[in-house]
């Protein structure tokens, strides 16, 4: 039996994703993982109550520490692999990571974006902006996306998406609530329960799904 993958959730304020994973670890659902640290950008983030609750290691980098966010990321990516962590997933970290952190950590960084890729995304479209503009162009059908993370924002390998309706009269905030409650909170846990099997691999920007354990 292969060890536990050790995952760790980067954070900035509230941590709704956050809980979702310590729910369904809770659960027994995320199968061949373990959350093993969260770590915050902010020492104020709800998110750190959420994970001292549950009895998982916390850390804080504060970005007002660093100089640029290439050298908030270089101090991320080396606290990270000194915890043997497995797999890092962005759970509403609102900055920009450089290079660096993709090189140590290759196609073993999981993003959730409150939309259905490639539609509502990339730099500047994060939060109730999302979810402004999808109302605001008027479609009808939005969701969520797990993807992992490479250097262009939001472009990385699609993992998992959920299509969520779009209701008369929906406001960015009710739209948000629902996209959150019916699709990012499902796909993030499973996402990750299927990376940490050894259930996901990647060729060019296809993510294969692979039938019962270990790839």
């Amino acid at each position: 039996m292969s060890a536990e993958k050790r995952v760790a959730v980067l954070v900035s304020g509230g941590g709704t994703n956050l809980q979702a994973l310590i729910d369904a670890q809770s659960r027994g659902e995320l199968t061949g993982g373990r959350l093993a640290a969260v770590v915050s950008s902010s020492a104020d983030a709800f998110a750190l109550q959420r994970a001292e609750k549950a009895q998982i290691p916390t850390y804080v980098l504060p970005r007002g520490d660093y100089s640029s966010n290439q050298a908030m990321t270089v101090a991320l990516a080396e606290l990270l692999q000194g915890l043997d962590i497995d797999l890092v997933v962005l759970a509403g970290f609102m900055h920009i990571l450089t290079g660096e952190m993709i090189q140590a950590f290759p196609n073993a960084i999981l993003n959730v974006h409150p939309a259905l890729i490639p539609s509502f995304c990339g730099e500047g479209f994060y939060g109730l902006r999302v979810h402004r503009r999808a109302l605001e162009r008027g479609v009808k059908v939005t969701g969520a996306t797990v993807h992992f993370v490479n250097e262009e924002p939001d472009g990385g390998p699609i993992i998992l998406q959920k299509a969520v309706d779009v209701l008369e009269g929906d406001t960015p905030e009710a739209l948000q609530r629902r996209v959150m409650e019916q699709a990012e909170w499902q796909l993030l846990p499973r996402a990750v329960s299927l990376f940490c099997q050894g259930r996901l691999r990647v060729e060019g920007r296809t993510v294969h799904i692979l039938e019962g354990g270990s790839a």
